[in-house]
């Protein structure tokens, strides 16, 4: 979707609006983590989530981990937020958490409003979607396309005039099977289609994440950046910057 951290997903006779690490709290965090005073921006996210609910006419919002901020149960200001987020989406269509590495404590506390998958992925429709901190199941990894969160992609963009700044960006492109392979998720001598991979940038626009083209930066997922080796990156107006490594 065009200037937007969110993409639309068809799939089992329904078309899902996909967003990933909304880290709801995540001001809460940076309070304890690093002593920085922000701002709630609660209500701002959930508006703006609600208002591509309603300009893409979604039959489910599926969030591809890290609803939540902080590895923890959720409570306080955190848990206020969550609670507000469920039921405003909840009372219009259904909720899909893809179980990331921040969402334990969200998957115990609402399993019986939102519907969770477990931490290697699930397949919706022809789409595999899993957050990306653990390897995806073998099904996940053979869908056509497989959607994915956990890196919080972003390229640092440099003008005429030596002034930089950070962007969101999405990647796109090839899975490479061979880590799969080694891995066990693919046994030797298995044929492989090549799925496609996107990952997201992350929704909630305070969350920091992977320079992508800068050298020295690790990546999060087991699985990146080897597994994706040729990708293209692009803002969120859908600008093609080209190859990742190259910008």
């Amino acid at each position: 979707m065009a200037n937007a951290a969110a993409a639309i997903v068809d799939g089992d006779g329904e078309r899902a609006l996909a967003v990933a690490d909304y880290h709801a709290g995540i001001e809460i965090g940076l309070r304890y983590e690093r002593g920085v005073e922000l701002e709630s921006a609660a209500d701002r996210r959930r508006e703006r989530l609600l208002s591509l609910l309603d300009r893409t006419a979604a039959d489910r919002v599926i969030v591809l981990g890290d609803l939540a901020h902080r590895i923890r149960a959720p409570d306080g200001e955190e848990r206020e937020e969550i609670e507000t987020l469920i039921d405003a989406v909840t009372d219009r269509v259904p909720l899909t958490l893809v179980q990331g590495n921040h969402d334990g404590g969200v998957a115990a506390a609402f399993a019986d409003r939102i519907d969770v998958t477990p931490t290697d992925g699930t397949v919706y429709g022809d789409v595999g979607l899993v957050h990306g901190h653990t390897w995806p199941a073998p099904e996940v990894f053979e869908a056509d396309v497989v959607c994915m969160g956990h890196e919080h992609p972003q390229v640092r963009l440099r003008d005429e005039v030596g002034g930089t700044r950070m962007e969101r960006a999405w990647l796109r492109g090839q899975l490479n099977p061979e880590p799969f392979r080694e891995e066990g998720i693919i046994a030797d001598g298995a044929a492989v289609s090549g799925s496609e991979l996107v990952v997201f940038p992350a929704f909630n626009d305070r969350s920091g994440g992977t320079w992508v083209n800068v050298d020295g930066q690790s990546f999060l997922s087991p699985f990146l950046p080897v597994g994706l080796a040729d990708a293209d990156a692009y803002l969120l107006d859908g600008t093609r910057l080209g190859p990742f490594g190259t910008i």
